[in-house]
C-alpha cells in the first residue's frame, strides 16, 4: 500500500516513509494548517473478517484522543486516504526502550527515572480508567530528551469494560483470547481475568527489573514455560545480576507480587515510591543535566507498534 510522498492526504502532506510492517505503514508528514511535522499511521487492507485489527485500530485512535499528558504520545486526529483509515500522532525522535536495552542493563538511577516518567503517564491514564494492558519495552518510546513516551493503546480497556468481562467468565478464557505479551503480562492476565491499574503496574515492574539486570525476570525456552513461570515462580534476586540498592529492590517485587490484592494498588502508590528513591537532581521529572545513552541519529518513528 505505497503511498507517494508528495502527495496530500487531506491537510498532510506525506514526506516520507518512516516505518512498515505487515499490519500497515507510518509516514512522516507536514500538517499543512498548523505547519508542524506529524506521524501518520495507515491500516493496511485487511481479508475478509479482519474486524478485529480495525477495532483495535479504531481502539487506540479513540483511547488516544482521551489521553493528554507528556509520557503518552499526542493522538492528534484520524480520518481516511483512498479508503485506508489513518490515526495522526505527535511525530517522536529517539528510540524504543527495547533498542535502549540492546546494549544491556541500564544506570540504576536513569532506570528509576524512565520508570517514574511510565509510572506519571499511567496515573493520568488511569484516572480516566484506562488501563493499557500491553505495556513492554517496545511500547515505551524515549525521545532525544530522554523523554519517555507510552505507545499503542490498541489493547486498552476502560475500567466499565473490566466489570463487564468480570461478570462474563466466557470472557478472555482461552488461550487465544489472552490479551497482552508473553514476558509482561500479570498473573490475572494470563488467567484471562478482569484487568484493572494493577496489572500495568505488574509489567512496569517487569520493565524496572529488565532495565537494572539487563534480563526480564520472568524469561524460559518457550511462551508456555514463560506464562508458568509468571504464575508460580517468584523473580530471581537483582543481586544475582546487579549492585541494587535494597529500596529499588523493593518496589520492585513489591510490583511483582503474584496476588493483586498485595501489589501497589494505584500508581501513584508506585510513583510515590519511585519519587523518594530518585537522584535529587531528577524529583521534578526533569533531565537537562542528567547524561543519558545517546540516540542513534536519524531514528525517527511515532506509534510503530504495530510492526
Amino acid at each position: 500500500m505505497a503511498l507517494i510522498t508528495g502527495r496530500r492526504g487531506g491537510p498532510y502532506e506525506l514526506e516520507a516513509l518512516i516505518g512498515k510492517g505487515g499490519l500497515g505503514e507510518v509516514y512522516r508528514a507536514r500538517d499543512t494548517q498548523l505547519n508542524r511535522r506529524v506521524a501518520l499511521k495507515f491500516l493496511a487492507p485487511g481479508p475478509p473478517g479482519n474486524e478485529e485489527t480495525l477495532a483495535r485500530f479504531g481502539r487506540e485512535a479513540r483511547t488516544g484522543a482521551l489521553l493528554n499528558h507528556p509520557n503518552i504520545v499526542a493522538v492528534y486526529d484520524v480520518g481516511t486516504h483512498d479508503g485506508a483509515p489513518f490515526v495522526v500522532s505527535e511525530l517522536l525522535e529517539g528510540q524504543t526502550l527495547r533498542s535502549a536495552l540492546s546494549a544491556g542493563a541500564l544506570p540504576a538511577d536513569l532506570a528509576v527515572h524512565y520508570a517514574r516518567q511510565m509510572t506519571e503517564g499511567l496515573v493520568a491514564a488511569h484516572e480516566i480508567g484506562v488501563v493499557h494492558r500491553d505495556l513492554k519495552p517496545e511500547n515505551i518510546f524515549i525521545t532525544a530528551l530522554s523523554v519517555v513516551k507510552i505507545l499503542d493503546f490498541g489493547l486498552a480497556g476502560r475500567r466499565q469494560q473490566a466489570l463487564e468481562e468480570l461478570e462474563d467468565t466466557s470472557v478472555a478464557t482461552w488461550p487465544h483470547n489472552l490479551l497482552g505479551t508473553v514476558g509482561y503480562m500479570s498473573p490475572e492476565q494470563i488467567r484471562g481475568l478482569a484487568l484493572d491499574e494493577r496489572s500495568d503496574l505488574f509489567s512496569v515492574g517487569v520493565m524496572l527489573f529488565e532495565m537494572v539486570s539487563g534480563v526480564p525476570p520472568f524469561w524460559a525456552r518457550s511462551p508456555v514455560e514463560t506464562l508458568s513461570a509468571i504464575l508460580q515462580q517468584e523473580p530471581p534476586m537483582l543481586r544475582r545480576y546487579c549492585d541494587a540498592a535494597p529500596d529499588l529492590e523493593r518496589i520492585i517485587r513489591h510490583c511483582l507480587v503474584k496476588d493483586r490484592e498485595y501489589r501497589f494498588q494505584c500508581a501513584r502508590d508506585l510513583l510515590v515510591n519511585l519519587e523518594l528513591i530518585a537522584p535529587a537532581g531528577l524529583q521534578a521529572g526533569r533531565n537537562r543535566d542528567f547524561e543519558v545513552s545517546p540516540i542513534r541519529p536519524g531514528l525517527v518513528t511515532s506509534l510503530l507498534k504495530f510492526m
